[in-house]
Formats: C-alpha cells, structure tokens, sequence
C-alpha cells in the first residue's frame, strides 16, 4: 500500500502561510504587469465596483495570459491587460459557521444572517479546462467554472468530503492540483487548511480525488481511505503546544514563553497513507534578532553568484523565505521587524534525510508536540534509507526538533515584508518583496550574502496596493500561490518535483 521510493516524474508542493499556476518561460515576460517605476510609467489597472469586495487571490492561465481574480463575492476573468471579460458572483448567502452540514444540504436550527463569501482557493485545472473556486460559506464548498465564461459546471455539497475548510474569514486554505499524463489516472488536490478548533471535521493536510466529471459525487474523495488509514493529517490545532528553548532559567515565569514558529513538511506525492510526513521548523537569525513567522515563500534556482556563497551548484534549488520575528500568542502590537533569507532544499532535505535514519535506528522519539500519545520512541529496522525513501507504517509522522536556519539576506524594521519572488538574471540573483504598506523592493544579491535594495516603488491607492500584493504572490516565475496568513494557518503553494512540502504556522497556547 505504501510506496517506499518515489518517482523523479513525481510533482509535489509546499504550503507555507498561501495558490498557484505554472507559467512557462515563453509566457512569463507577456503575463508581467505593467508595475510603475519610481520615476513615473504607464500600468493597467482593475477595480472592482465595491471597494470592500477585496482580492484574494489571482491565477494565470500561462496558455493565454488571461487573469483569475477570486475575490468577496464575486470571481473575476480578465484579459491579459486586466480588462474585465467575465464576473461570477459567489455571495453573499445566509449562513452560519455552526450549521454542518450547510443549510443548503439540510435544515439548520441556528440562526442565519446574511454573509460575505470569502474567496478560500483558487486554482486552474488544465486538464478539463475549469477553474477550482473554494469560498468560506458553507463549510468552505468549491465551484468549479468553465475557463472561457465562468459557467458553473458543478458545486458539490452534499458529502462531508465536499466540505474542505471551516475557517473564519480570516482563516486560510490552500492547495494544488496534481496531474498525471496518463489518461486514466485521476488526478488529485492537496488542501491544506487552518481546522479552527475542528480536526474532527477538516483534515489539516489531506489529498483528495479530482474526477474529471464535475458533478461526479467522488469528487474531493480522499485518495485513500478505509477504517484505519487515510489520505489525510489531522493536528488537533486548539491544543497544540511548542514550548520554546533556551532564554531564563526553568522555573522562571518566562522560562516557556509562548511564540510563533513556523515548520515545513515533506510528503511523498504518492504516498497515500502519509507515511512520510516529516516536518522540520525553519526560521532565520539576524543582528540577534530571531525571525520565526514565516510570511511567505519562493523557491527558485541558486544562480552563479549566489551558488558560490552557499556552496551549492548555480542549477541547485533554493528557498527564499520573509520571516516577521516572533510573536507571542495574542501581541498588543504585531511586530513589523521582518527578513528575506535563503535555504539551500539540499541542507533541508539532508537534514530530513539524517532525522530519518537516526529514526529508523531507534535513536529518539518521534518528537511531535501535537500526537496525543506523546514520547512515542523510536523503531529500529534494517533499512537503506536515502533520498528516494518514502516512509513505512512505522515512525510516522515524525519530526526534527532542530531548527533549520537561513542565510539572512535583507532585513525591514518599519515596514514588514509580506511576498517574495525571485530568478536569476545573467548569474545574479534577484529578489522581489512586497510590504505591508503596498510598497515593492527588488533586492540584488551580490557577494558573499551581501545585500542591498535596488529600487523601492510605492503606491498610495488601494486597489493599486491590493494589486502589487497579488503580484508579490502569484506565480510570474516558478508555480506557486499566496494567501493571507493567521494563527494556526497554512498560507504558501509551491510545486517542486520531488517533494510536497508544507510550512504550518504553529502557535502555542
């Protein structure tokens, strides 16, 4: 049932604190906005006709440029130039988080109010040519639209597995389409989503069945299920607990302060059963501050110059990561201290792999705070374990205790990044980040991790900020997708072909 190697044609994803569409190289340069320059230039723009209708996520179709806007109650296509083509509306509906199921599948004894549907996830489904839109009514049902003119060509809501999220507005869901070449296959959709308090009714991570028939009722099935196994993780959110190490003495008040960490997992794309779910936390020290809120996430090729600093080949993959410094539980202010860092995916991945053998050796215990039998020890066995292992039922889910950290690029003390983008011009490395206030920086790597910012462009109007953090987060280079993040939050989609990684945002309580 479980695999123990996966295949180099495997496609995977991160989840950190948000969606995505791939682009191809042809198509980056036609697909980029037009973004003003400090001296002044020409852009396209698109507002919507309320101003409290916000974005929340966009998606490209690379095939023809054209835009997908998921927004408060309404989906939007536009044309490559942001002219507006089609609107869906979406909301608003009475509802009330409490009915589960929704009142649309059977009658609910709460009361009802009128509410907002708030755009949850928003992905592109090549193959049938459809769109994936997932809102916040109803226990988080999804509509799957026609590319060409936004017609509902399905809503399933009348199985559990149909609802994929319970959060609030605030709250996030994310996810990726895997797609087979064979024409037989069934593709599938990783989600993952912040349970809000309820792990018995939301998986945190799970991997679903995308029948190709859109009214098909197997749609969002799990991969694998049966009375003991399934295609999902739950971590039971409202109480988990990571205490911090170091600082006072033990005994002190403050000896166990409670922060923000945020963590990365790693799952085999076709590994039905989870068993090798590993996670790790990362995070980046600058200065003497430590940066552990991770705000978003890019991964992209070291290049040349970059390459020599780290010691990793120009092709090698890296991961650019915006980090805020830790927050504890529930701060009078939220800090806007922040900075961009770079991890090699070759010392995560060896850090993953060093955890795992010492593991399968029965050297420690499997060290996840979240597991309700905690201290779970270690089994030995008699394995080869290297790149390509994939888990067994035993040691699962495990995690590193250690924490992983970057090299510190670029830091912000007054204005917090929030997005990254990056790729490689002529051997150099370029960054892009967005702020809190709307304002986007393009960040030189140099030398030797010497950094410093090229141009800083701003914007005052809102819709002109709402659209410089969607490009922030959308996929103008590598395939990736963006949301906003919260307590106990999945946010950030990226694909690479080995791997599914995951960043969880944990909290302690």
């Amino acid at each position: 049932m479980v695999s123990l190697a996966w295949r180099r044609t495997c496609l995977a994803f991160y989840c950190l604190f948000h969606v995505l569409a791939p682009l191809s190289s042809a198509s980056r340069q036609q697909q980029q906005p037009a973004v003003p320059s400090a001296a002044g230039g020409d852009y396209s723009t698109f507002r919507v006709e309320n101003p409290e209708w916000t974005f929340n996520h966009l998606a490209v179709d690379f095939r023809n440029g054209n835009v997908y806007l998921g927004a408060v109650n309404r989906i939007y296509k536009l044309s490559p130039g942001l002219e507006l083509q089609v609107s869906h509306q979406t909301g608003p509906d009475e509802d009330n988080r409490k009915c589960y199921p929704p009142r649309i599948v059977q009658p609910c004894g709460e009361p009802l109010a009128l509410t907002n549907n708030v755009n949850k996830m928003l992905l592109v489904d090549y193959r049938e040519n459809r769109l994936l839109a997932c809102g916040s009514l109803f226990q988080g049902i999804c509509k799957l639209l026609r590319l060409d003119d936004l017609f509902k060509l399905g809503e399933p809501s009348h199985r559990k597995e149909h609802y994929l999220s319970g959060v609030n507005e605030s709250g996030s869901v994310i996810g990726v389409i895997v797609s087979y070449g064979n024409a037989s296959a069934t593709d599938k959709l990783f989600v993952a989503t912040a349970v809000d308090g309820k792990p018995e009714y939301f998986p945190t991570i799970s991997s679903r069945k995308l029948a190709r028939n859109s009214e098909d009722e197997g749609m969002f099935a799990y991969v694998f299920h049966d009375e003991f196994v399934a295609s999902m993780i739950k971590i039971p959110s409202d109480t988990f607990t990571v205490p911090e190490m170091g600082g006072p003495a033990a005994g002190s008040s403050a000896a166990r302060e409670q922060v923000y960490t945020s963590k990365l997992v790693r799952l085999c794309k076709d590994d039905t059963a989870f068993n090798s779910y590993v996670e790790v936390p990362l995070g980046c020290v600058k200065g003497g501050v430590e940066y552990r809120l991770l705000q978003a996430a890019y991964l992209s090729r070291a290049g040349a110059i970059l390459a020599r600093s780290l010691g990793v080949a120009p092709d090698d993959d890296v991961l650019y990561a915006v980090f805020s410094k830790g927050q504890k539980r529930r701060p009078r202010e939220a800090s806007q201290e922040s900075a961009l860092c770079v991890f090699p995916l070759r010392e995560i991945n060896e850090r993953i792999k060093e955890r795992l053998q010492s593991c399968y050796k029965g050297e420690g215990t499997l060290d996840l705070a979240w597991l309700k039998v905690k201290d779970i020890p270690c089994s030995s066995a008699l394995l080869t374990i290297d790149d390509n292992f994939c888990g067994l039922d035993m040691n699962a889910p495990l995690g590193v205790s250690e924490m992983v950290r970057g090299v510190p690029l670029f830091s912000e003390e007054a204005d917090k990044m929030t997005s990254v983008i990056a790729y490689v011009y002529k051997n150099h490395s370029l960054a892009f980040v967005g702020t809190q206030s709307g304002r986007l920086k393009k960040v030189g790597i140099c030398w030797a991790f010497f950094d410093w910012p090229l141009t800083s462009t701003g914007f005052s109007d809102w819709s002109l900020i709402s659209w410089v953090f969607l490009v922030g987060r959308c996929q103008w280079f590598r395939p990736w997708a963006w949301r906003k993040c919260s307590c106990n939050v999945i946010s950030l989609v990226l694909i690479f072909p080995q791997f599914f990684f995951c960043f969880v945002s944990l909290v302690k309580l």
